[in-house]
């Protein structure tokens, strides 16, 4: 039961979706479940990825055979899946283009991530990350779903949400937080390196979603998705440890992003280019 509670914790503040009233009495709230809920961030990509499914489903089924419907699917999923998140970890993307963007010390990107304004950095950083995983996705739609339908969509969809946030929880084992305490909003989830217990926990959660992916596609598809993933958080890692000493909670909402692009950008390969 309490796992249950620590995934209703993640729910609450990784999503927008209501965690309130009678069940929150019941799931309680302190510092040491808050940090534990972290570990359950996979889970949160569950719903998060089958939402995304269920509006990309939805513009197939109602727009079959148009050369825009790929197109439209990736966008509507896009802003659908922005919507339930509040764009909480594209928000931390942004902060981060704009903290390390410049050639600055370490002490004043921090201060530049915790401001609320958006600069020239983030702007770009946003919107390149957006068209492109729109571009990609749209891609992969439409190679995909003439010949095998909704299917893979729908794999595709979760299997984006589901493994990209894992990459966030390898972060918090590595690296340590060096967010400014008095103002971080995330230093109950991520202000101690997450133990073996917590990465183990997000791995479970990760499981189905591969299980899957062998199912309907192939154990080279997920050896590209992990090889993709492994990559891109290895190398934000070791920038992020010569840049700032460590990780802050925008630096895993970068985390997430990027992972995102790199299961897309793995079967974006892995469907138009299958010898690779």
């Amino acid at each position: 039961m309490q796992a249950l509670r620590h995934y209703l914790l993640a729910i609450q503040f990784f999503s927008r979706i209501p965690v309130t009233g009678r069940l929150a009495a019941w799931v309680g709230w302190s510092a040491e479940m808050q940090r534990a809920s972290a570990a359950h961030l996979p889970g949160v990509g569950w719903l998060v990825g089958l939402w995304a499914a269920a509006l990309v489903t939805l513009v197939l089924w109602l727009l079959p055979g148009s050369p825009w419907t790929p197109l439209l699917a990736a966008l509507i999923s896009t802003a659908g899946t922005l919507w339930l998140t509040g764009g909480f970890h594209e928000d931390g993307l942004a902060d981060v283009a704009d903290g390390l963007g410049g050639f600055v010390p370490a002490e004043r990107a921090l201060e530049i991530m915790k401001d609320s304004r958006l600069g020239s950095y983030g702007v770009m950083a946003l919107v390149m990350a957006l068209l492109t995983k729109v571009v990609l996705l749209a891609t992969v739609l439409d190679k995909m779903t003439p010949y095998w339908g909704p299917v893979p969509a729908v794999i595709l969809a979760v299997a984006m949400h589901v493994l990209s946030r894992f990459a966030p929880l390898v972060l918090m084992h590595n690296l340590a937080h060096v967010g400014l305490a008095a103002s971080s909003k995330t230093l109950n989830v991520a202000g101690q390196q997450l133990g073996w217990r917590g990465l183990i926990t997000g791995a479970l959660w990760t499981l189905p979603i591969v299980a899957l992916l062998w199912w309907f596609g192939s154990g080279w598809l997920i050896l590209k998705i992990a090889i993709a993933c492994s990559v891109t958080t290895w190398l934000l890692q070791r920038w992020l440890r010569k840049r700032l000493g460590g990780m802050t909670g925008d630096c895993l909402g970068a985390c997430q992003q990027l992972n995102e692009l790199a299961v897309l950008l793995a079967v974006a390969v892995h469907v138009l280019r299958p010898v690779l």
